[in-house]
């Protein structure tokens, strides 16, 4: 086991890169196995998540080489067979192997996919839409065994627009026979990301980054080489972290409209933030003002910056609202939070920050990922020392995360324990 150490205090100045898109790169890698060619994907994040996807590509017979950021993918000799538990749930993306071995052969069997423990998160859309497609699928014990004789296109509506479950619809539905017609798809630039790369290797998808995608089927996908976009939540984990004690630090390689939704909400609590072409520049501020937001599909307020974004408002001079809309079990970071001296309060699914409130570091836990990410900033911002155990959750989605913060004045360590 592995736990983060933070002396708290220093001020961050200079720059930190953005790595690849930990959500893109986790549905590129399995769409690799629905090409007959070689695939190479670039600006892959040297994240576990990843390595846990390799781990499977192996397993079925794929050689994978891996160059700094580069990965290639060949995929033509592979074994379609059961993917068994002990490596499915190391992550929750294992479930695009659904969608792209359902493409690929017609015939998939998988245990459950793992993940953070942040709600029920049920894949009930996918299955829904796999068999809307044509697939029967059973399951017993958490194996999930999904045939189908053929899989034709057709008419397909998501109750409510899911990220994983449009994804694995433009898995499965890109090789099979006629028109498949998403409504109410999930807007997020990773499913534009997703799509590219498919269309790259011979798919025909259009309209993905809008609510109604439409994919016609094709009998061949080949070679492509394609670039993962850089990771939005990690570029708004680390300018949340420069509304903290920044001084003037830069984050580089950054969609700005991407985040645009965090971006408007620090420039309403009077942060001084400059957005080039390609980068943000912000500085912290001792004078902020409390906000509220609510978590929505892209392009409203994300989730994944949720957790983080709170620490920020534990130092606004006022009482601040969050409300959860995605996940019902996202504030298990909140009581270590209050254990380092905040006051919020749990309601259901919203949270009330009251502030300001000074931060004192103390033993905490990492309960998933972005929580992960929520406690490594109020480490940073907190008075002494902070230290993070199960860190093994952030080290998922954050590539050399204790190198970029040193590199900007943090003192920060990993350690095993």
């Amino acid at each position: 086991m592995k736990q983060i150490t933070i002396e708290g205090g220093h001020i961050l100045s200079g720059e930190i890169k953005i790595s690849g898109a930990k959500n893109s790169a986790v549905a590129l890698v399995p769409a690799s196995l629905l090409s007959d060619e070689i695939i190479t994907i670039d600006n892959i994040p040297n994240i576990s998540d990843i390595d846990a996807l390799n781990e499977i590509l192996s397993y079925l017979g794929a050689k994978v080489t891996r160059n700094n950021e580069t990965m290639t993918i060949d995929s033509s000799n592979i074994i379609n067979k059961k993917i068994p538990e002990n490596i499915s749930k190391k992550l929750r993306a294992s479930y695009y192997f659904m969608g792209a071995l359902l493409g690929k052969y017609k015939h998939v069997e998988m245990y459950f996919p793992g993940g953070c423990s942040i709600g029920a998160r049920p894949i009930n859309l996918h299955l829904k839409a796999f068999a809307l497609l044509g697939a029967k699928i059973e399951e017993k014990d958490n194996l999930f065994i999904i045939d189908a004789q053929e899989l034709k296109g057709n008419h397909i509506y998501f109750d409510v627009p899911s990220v994983g479950a449009t994804i694995n619809v433009l898995l499965a539905a890109c090789k099979a026979e006629g028109i498949t017609i998403l409504e109410n798809a999930a807007k997020e630039p990773e499913i534009v990301n997703v799509a590219t790369f498919l269309n790259n290797m011979g798919a025909k998808i259009t309209g993905a980054g809008t609510s109604t995608i439409k994919i016609k089927g094709v009998k061949k996908l080949g070679k492509c080489f394609m670039e993962v976009i850089p990771d939005r939540i990690e570029a708004g984990t680390y300018v949340i972290a420069g509304a903290l004690m920044g001084n003037n630090l830069t984050i580089k390689n950054v969609i700005p409209e991407h985040i645009e939704s965090l971006t408007l909400k620090l420039k309403e609590m009077g942060c001084p933030i400059k957005i080039g072409e390609d980068y943000i520049t912000i500085s912290a501020c001792s004078n902020l003002k409390p906000i509220s937001v609510k978590t929505q599909g892209y392009p409203g307020f994300p989730t994944d910056l949720q957790q983080p974004l709170t620490t920020l408002l534990v130092t606004a001079n006022g009482r601040s609202t969050l409300e959860e809309n995605i996940y019902e079990n996202r504030f298990q970071n909140v009581p270590y939070l209050n254990k380092m001296g905040a006051d919020i309060e749990i309601d259901k699914r919203k949270i009330y920050i009251n502030g300001p409130k000074e931060l004192n570091g103390t033993l905490v836990k990492a309960t998933d990922l972005r929580a992960g990410a929520c406690l490594v900033l109020a480490g940073l911002k907190a008075n002494g020392k902070t230290t993070i155990t199960e860190v093994e959750h952030v080290l998922r989605g954050y590539e050399n995360i204790i190198a970029k913060l040193t590199n900007v004045g943090a003192k920060i360590t990993l350690e095993e324990i």
